[in-house]
């Protein structure tokens, strides 16, 4: 990787555990997000990766711990709240709009940002956002697509305007959630190049949780393994790959 980060965390994870049952899916997990990095949060199937991120926006309350944007605990925040303010997310299941077009489904993302109901009502019907939208589309090389319904693409595709909706406010963090499962490796290719842009000409901040090791070590500057829903290490991709530790997590039947 090119891009050279601040040292300034953005973001501020706190000691967030999560348990269901006699299940602790997140047990004590800290760590910080620092503002212009690519923060991958990689491990094994079932080690509660994605319900910290669920924690961490919104979607589940933890059962204890904090997490800071920009020094302002937003724990008790709703998720809509934690987006206002800069907390973008992509889930697992895509979150588009099978019939509308590519450039109304990142119109829609974006007005969600724009202030109050009120403020958007006596905006002009545009929003002010299509050059936004039009060089965004650009950016995704989805031009050719800009007026397709977002149902006839491909799930390529698909996954590619999922990351491009929760990049199009421009937010303080964007938290990807498995950017390359499912997606054939041409398309792929073209996920990894514009994350990767947009992080070096841009300066994005992204956490991406990812299966995909190849594809998440190509683009990390750090990254954060879990296992048994603990932080095992973190560190640069060289140092988790060739971290002993994170070796037996992997291939030592856990």
């Amino acid at each position: 990787m090119t891009k050279t980060v601040d040292n300034e965390p953005v973001v501020r994870v706190r000691n967030i555990s999560k348990r269901f049952g006699g299940n602790q899916a997140v047990d004590d997990v800290s760590f910080d997000v620092t503002k212009g990095e690519i923060l991958g949060v990689i491990g094994p199937n079932g080690c509660g990766k994605s319900t910290l991120f669920n924690c961490l926006l919104g979607q589940y309350r933890p059962d204890n711990g904090s997490i800071e944007l920009d020094g302002i605990d937003v724990s008790d925040w709703s998720p809509p709240r934690r987006a206002k303010h800069g907390l973008a997310r992509t889930f697992q299941l895509l979150q588009i709009f099978e019939t509308m077009s590519v450039r109304d489904n990142l119109k829609t993302a974006a007005q969600e940002h724009i202030g109050s109901a009120a403020r958007r009502l006596f905006m002009r019907p545009d929003m002010g956002l299509d050059g936004e939208v039009d060089d965004l589309i650009e950016r995704f090389r989805m031009a050719h697509l800009a007026d397709e319904l977002a149902g006839n693409l491909s799930y390529g595709q698909q996954k590619l305007l999922d990351t491009a909706m929760a990049l199009v406010s421009k937010p303080a963090v964007a938290f990807l959630d498995e950017p390359a499962g499912g997606v054939n490796l041409t398309m792929l290719a073209d996920v990894e190049q514009q994350i990767r842009d947009l992080n070096v000409h841009d300066g994005a901040t992204m956490v991406i949780v990812e299966h995909n090791m190849e594809f998440i070590f190509a683009l990390a500057h750090r990254i954060v393994v879990m296992a048994e829903g603990r932080v095992l290490m973190e560190g640069t991709p060289d140092e988790v790959r060739n971290d002993p530790r994170v070796v037996e997590v992997y291939l030592g039947g856990h």
